[in-house]
């Protein structure tokens, strides 16, 4: 049930914006807190651990913009509010995705993973893209703000061909 979005959409109308707000904030939190512990205790990070944080980054990720999706294809009903709050989470989580891909924690060095070695052997590449994403999502909380449906649609596909441009040069499928 947990993973049922459905049934977390709904609680979100039963009990208010403000409990999942914080239920979001503090997921979130927990995750930058892990990322500054680790950074702390840890100047090389263990690839395992790499890839876990990248991992749990795209997780958030995928919670927050498979929603927004859905509003867009018309899969559940519109909700401005909801999808400026997840844009937020989309933003602010696309800012801390490139710190999950550490030199050593390519598939040379951990099996579980879906990242290309080319992310390492075109660096610059593959931050350019990051950060192509890191501005579409920002452009997408600025437009969600506003609430214009048509609006929010047209940066959302431009947010999410950003994500599918980095998938094709740099992640296995």
């Amino acid at each position: 049930m947990w993973h049922d979005y459905a049934y977390w959409t709904n609680l979100v109308k039963i009990r208010g914006s403000k409990l999942m707000n914080k239920l979001y904030i503090g997921l979130a939190g927990s995750i930058l807190s892990l990322s500054l512990l680790t950074a702390a205790s840890a100047a090389d990070p263990k690839p395992e651990d790499a890839v876990r944080y990248r991992q749990s980054v795209y997780t958030v990720i995928g919670w927050h913009f498979k929603p927004i999706g859905a509003m867009m294809k018309g899969e559940i009903p519109f909700d401005a509010a909801a999808v400026a709050r997840h844009a937020q989470y989309v933003e602010m989580m696309s800012k801390t995705a490139i710190a999950g891909f550490p030199k050593g924690s390519g598939p040379d060095a951990v099996k579980d993973t879906e990242a290309k070695p080319e992310i390492w052997t075109h660096w610059d590449q593959f931050e350019a893209k990051m950060n192509d994403f890191q501005e579409a999502a920002i452009k997408l909380t600025e437009v969600a703000k506003g609430g214009d449906q048509a609006a929010i649609k047209a940066q959302f596909g431009k947010t999410a061909e950003t994500c599918k441009a980095c998938h094709k040069e740099f992640r296995t499928d």
